[in-house]
């Protein structure tokens, strides 16, 4: 079965992974390299056991577009407006395991990810990918 593990993350966080202060503590170069290090070892262990299917890492919310379409089709690009305080998906894994319970144990492992004391948490979410679409 596929299921899709979710992180989240604010605005507030990619300006503090970034140096800057905000509702967190600004991340250093080395509480960068720690969590690099920590998604790395998940991406290589999926890969090892075949699980992985993707995974990927996204830009800020501010670096997001929204599209709607003119009634004949024709895409309206605007750059907002956002809810700032809403979490957004700021990365994500789709992996091809066995049992929920092993994407639950996946998902736990990314949420142990190491960041600065004080640095917001979010929960990973899980979600099993529709696989008769």
């Amino acid at each position: 079965m596929k299921y899709l593990l979710m992180l989240l993350a604010k605005q507030s966080d990619y300006d503090a992974m970034a140096g800057k202060g905000g509702e967190g503590p600004a991340w250093s170069e080395a509480d960068m390299k720690a969590m690099y290090e920590h998604m790395g070892a998940i991406n290589n262990d999926l890969a090892e056991s075949g699980e992985l299917v993707d995974a990927q890492g996204l830009t800020a919310p501010s670096h997001a577009k929204l599209v709607t379409a003119t009634p004949d089709g024709q895409p309206v690009v605007s750059d907002g407006p956002y809810g700032e305080s809403k979490e957004v998906l700021a990365g994500y894994w789709v992996i091809d395991c066995e049992t929920p319970e092993r994407a639950y144990e996946i998902a736990a492992r990314a949420y142990n990810c190491p960041q600065p004391a004080g640095a917001p948490q979010y929960p990973t979410v899980v979600r099993p990918i529709d696989q008769e679409c």
